[in-house]
């Protein structure tokens, strides 16, 4: 894969911008606060991603979280396209023995075949893409015929409430500060109408001091 050295180039196959505060800041803030975001988010995890296959495709593997969830000894092609998750993630990978086949490249375009993999996975991903229906239009396509999609996810909370104030009064600096990330969006209805066969999916709410984070969802769509 390609390197990238300047502070505003971008990643193969991505228009992520790989900058050169935001991105060791997030690669950082997602060593130290993991943890903390697995005990909150383990159960619905532990439930969309349960029974996982020996190759998992997964989109913005970030420093590892999901691993915990793969069988030991399975791989894992990790669509990530920020080069300063890479080294943690590698490290994880090599803790919870999983092969890991790395990808510099967006969500956008995987550059993975038709129809090539049996499950897609994805956790607070859709909400840092610029076009989540170009992301899912390529989940579509990669997933093979009765694959499933299984995602956990951070949305819009409901209109007139604190939380939905919160996340439109810091949606600027949420947003540059985690590489584009919205709190604004309806992703359950992105992904109803991004022409699954069947979606399942689970509204949920967090308790942490992170409001805008705190309104979730956790589904698994079937191609």
């Amino acid at each position: 894969m390609n390197s990238v050295t300047s502070t505003d180039a971008t990643t193969p196959a991505t228009d992520f911008e790989v900058h050169a505060a935001r991105g060791p800041f997030n690669a950082a803030f997602f060593s130290v606060m993991g943890p903390n975001l697995e005990w909150n988010l383990r159960r619905h995890k532990r439930r969309v991603f349960a029974d996982l296959p020996r190759t998992v495709v997964e989109l913005g593997s970030g420093v590892g979280a999901n691993l915990r969830y793969l069988p030991t000894g399975s791989t894992l092609v990790a669509v990530e396209p920020n080069p300063h998750m890479h080294r943690r993630l590698r490290a994880a990978a090599d803790r919870a023995g999983v092969r890991l086949d790395l990808r510099e490249r967006g969500a956008e375009r995987t550059g993975l075949p038709d129809h090539s993999a049996d499950t897609v996975i994805s956790s607070l991903v859709l909400c840092t893409v610029r076009e989540p229906a170009e992301v899912l239009a390529e989940v579509r396509r990669i997933l093979r015929p009765g694959g499933t999609f299984r995602f956990v996810e951070h949305v819009a909370a409901r209109p007139g409430t604190p939380t939905r104030w919160l996340q439109r009064a810091l949606r600027r600096p949420w947003s540059w500060t985690f590489e584009g990330c919205s709190c604004e969006r309806d992703l359950a209805a992105a992904v109803r109408a991004a022409g699954f066969a069947r979606v399942a999916v689970e509204p949920f709410r967090l308790h942490t001091p992170f409001v805008p984070f705190n309104t979730q969802i956790a589904g698994v769509a079937y191609a």
